[in-house]
């Protein structure tokens, strides 16, 4: 879309992801006083004066990284410096100069590109008054700031558009236009190495350790002239399991995306059984009504010893109340299939977006009622009068009865599968309320949801077949029977 880029770059611990929050309104970036918490380029879209600007957060420069992913981080700052129009070189105007500092004083030096040189955490005048000898660093008297008081923002914006080109600047119609995708799942999953393939260049990190993705990572792209937004999510674990604030500022993160996106890609490893993460996950997608997509990867590794028909049997198994759910099976390192899934999460947004008449809808009601009539309760019998589609994303249908009592889940159901067999909502949720003819509007009395329900155990397939795990890991071949016999 020809948006131009400002990186935010520094040494670790002077606030860049505090400024990146600040500038870009919302509470992005994770914010903790551990250094090297960043690892990844966060980006989000910035408008000032109907002006667009894409901001990045990136980790910090000399960091040492506890699971040593240093040379990863150093090269995603190098990835965003070349692709940025402005950088914002961050100092702390409270610890003077240090030697950091002077290392990525002289990496930007080489830099034909504008450089902004802010000192942070100027909370009080006070302390402005002695960022003189950042001038040393070559970059000019520094501009004071303060993300954590909100103090110098208006002149940092006018100094940033000043550099910035004036051509080729999105509007917010096309921005807000772009259909967002998640992808969420555990750990080790594959959710970087396919968005990375998506995006067709090194945009997060990939490696073995569990847990190297923190943030939610937006990457904007275009896909036959329309722009989307996939967000990378850090991989799930169990509640429980939460060791410390990353993992639950991550957990927070990716349950705050699945929230914001239009389309939900859940990743599964095709050679671990589904956990109770998974049901967990699938269950909160649901419970937010969002379309997804179940994306089970590494589907190389399995060596052609499972049909793919079998393996979406598993999962039918699996999450009973998700049968509509499309299966989509990858190997993001080979980059198969990637913009099938992509194309298929356009359509599942389309399917959601989709508006049907009052009288085709209530075509389908009338069929639904005559092949199957509600069955009796409480001594009388249920009756359905009309329909009507309230909303989109997610199809939203309120039905008048007699009574939302008389109507139990299994009917409920009944109803919402036919919708979706008659309707252009094949393959996605649907809210329905069930409201008295006459009755209260408040019609979360009646609201139907379609929550998991308990799994049916998977059948033991045949001994013969063998899942293989990867190279490269030290697992041993497992049969198939035992790792879907504790589903």
């Amino acid at each position: 879309m020809g948006i131009p880029k400002v990186a935010i770059v520094g040494r670790p611990n002077v606030g860049k992801s505090s400024l990146f929050n600040w500038l870009a309104g919302k509470r992005i970036a994770i914010v903790d006083p551990t250094p090297g918490v960043t690892r990844d380029r966060l980006s989000a879209p910035v408008d000032v004066d109907d002006r667009w600007f894409e901001i990045t957060d990136t980790g910090g420069i000399g960091v040492v990284d506890r699971d040593d992913l240093s040379e990863d981080v150093e090269r995603q700052i190098r990835l965003a410096v070349d692709e940025a129009a402005v950088i914002l070189f961050v100092v702390d105007g409270r610890d003077g100069i240090t030697p950091l500092d002077q290392l990525a004083g002289e990496k930007l030096r080489r830099l034909t590109k504008p450089v902004l040189l802010l000192a942070n955490k100027c909370d009080h005048a006070d302390i402005e008054a002695y960022v003189a000898e950042f001038i040393k660093l070559g970059y000019g008297e520094p501009l004071c700031v303060s993300a954590q008081q909100s103090r110098g923002k208006e002149e940092l914006m006018r100094r940033i558009l000043e550099h910035l080109p004036t051509d080729s600047m999105p509007t917010s119609e096309s921005l807000d236009a772009a259909v967002k995708i998640a992808l969420v799942g555990r750990r080790n999953t594959g959710k970087s190495t396919f968005l990375n393939a998506l995006a067709e260049e090194e945009r997060t990190i990939v490696s073995e350790v569990e847990g190297t993705t923190r943030d939610s990572v937006d990457v904007r792209f275009e896909r036959d002239g329309k722009l989307l937004v996939a967000i990378d999510t850090a991989g799930v674990r169990y509640r429980g399991k939460v060791k410390d604030d990353l993992d639950f500022y991550s957990l927070a993160r990716s349950e705050r995306s699945i929230r914001r996106a239009d389309v939900v890609l859940h990743f599964l490893d095709a050679m671990t059984t589904i956990s109770l993460v998974d049901k967990q996950l699938a269950g909160y997608v649901l419970e937010n009504y969002k379309p997804a997509i179940f994306v089970v990867n590494k589907w190389d590794l399995t060596e052609g010893q499972i049909a793919t028909g079998e393996y979406g049997e598993y999962l039918r198994k699996v999450f009973p109340s998700l049968d509509f759910v499309p299966v989509a099976f990858v190997t993001a390192k080979m980059a198969k299939n990637v913009h099938s899934v992509v194309n298929l999460a356009q359509n599942l947004f389309k399917q959601a977006s989709a508006r049907v008449t009052t009288g085709d809808l209530n075509r389908v009601l009338r069929m639904a009622v005559e092949t199957n009539p509600p069955p009796m309760r409480r001594n009388r019998a249920g009756k359905v009068y009309f329909a009507t589609q309230a909303a989109i994303q997610p199809p939203t249908i309120v039905l008048f009865t007699n009574g939302p009592e008389l109507f139990d889940n299994t009917y409920r159901r009944y109803l919402m599968k036919t919708f979706r067999d008659h309707l252009p909502f094949n393959d996605v949720a649907i809210k329905m309320y069930l409201r008295t003819r006459g009755g209260s509007r408040n019609v979360d009395d009646g609201e139907t949801k379609e929550t998991p329900e308990t799994p049916v155990p998977a059948p033991t397939p045949k001994p013969k077949a063998k899942l293989t795990g990867p190279t490269k890991s030290s697992k041993k071949k497992r049969e198939v029977g035992d790792l879907w016999k504790d589903v």
